[in-house]
């Protein structure tokens, strides 16, 4: 943390250079990655019977609704 603070008020007095901002990412490649993660739930589901679905959704409720702090 004070290394973090010395950094600031280096940045802020102008002894250290300002860090440029992380690069940009890939806008096309990230869509496409979003794009196959919505299609993998789904296709996923299909897969399943209905009895699978049940005691999925069953255990989700239950973990959900259970937490032990």
């Amino acid at each position: 943390m004070n290394q973090l603070a010395k950094r600031i008020v280096d940045e802020a007095v102008g002894d250290e250079p300002v860090t440029p901002p992380p690069p940009e990412t890939n806008q096309t490649a990230a869509d496409k990655r979003r794009l196959d993660g919505l299609k993998g739930g789904v296709a996923r589901a299909e897969k399943l019977t209905a009895e699978q679905r049940s005691e999925i959704a069953k255990l989700a409720a239950s973990v959900r609704w259970h937490k032990v702090d």
